[in-house]
């Protein structure tokens, strides 16, 4: 609870050292797009996520991404194609070659678990992105309000 002798400028910053504690993000590393949203399975909740909406490549998923961060959260392919093999050997997605004899795209489409794991994540996330925003929220008024 905020008392009335703190300037809102401590209030702010209270509030955003809250949300980075509630967050989970560890004190030497204090940049969510970075660091938190690769621990707070981000990653895989926006992989699984589109790859829900229907069989989607590697080089699609990395600008999918990008897009929808607008390049905040970026992702080359030394993290999306290990993950990727990853997802597909836990059994979550299923990846078939575009042209086999000549390996040229690899579609993924998601499993029935990868369904399920999609879910979990949804939900286990969302305090996570919560937090994030609230920190943003409190950033935006604390310089332009």
């Amino acid at each position: 609870m905020p008392r009335a002798s703190e300037s809102k400028g401590q209030r702010s910053r209270a509030a955003a050292r809250d949300a980075v504690q509630k967050a989970g993000i560890a004190p030497a590393a204090r940049d969510p797009f970075t660091t938190g949203m690769r621990r707070r399975e981000v990653l895989p909740l926006l992989v699984l996520h589109y790859i829900a909406a229907g069989p989607t490549y590697g080089n699609q998923l990395m600008e999918r991404i990008s897009q929808v961060t607008a390049g905040v959260l970026s992702v080359n392919p030394n993290t999306m194609y290990p993950l990727l093999r990853q997802l597909e050997a836990r059994g979550l997605i299923e990846g078939q070659w575009e042209h086999p004899e000549r390996r040229t795209r690899r579609n993924y489409a998601i499993t029935d678990d990868g369904r399920k794991e999609y879910e979990r994540l949804v939900a286990d996330v969302r305090p996570f992105l919560d937090s994030v925003r609230a920190s943003i929220d409190e950033i935006v008024r604390e310089v332009y309000d």
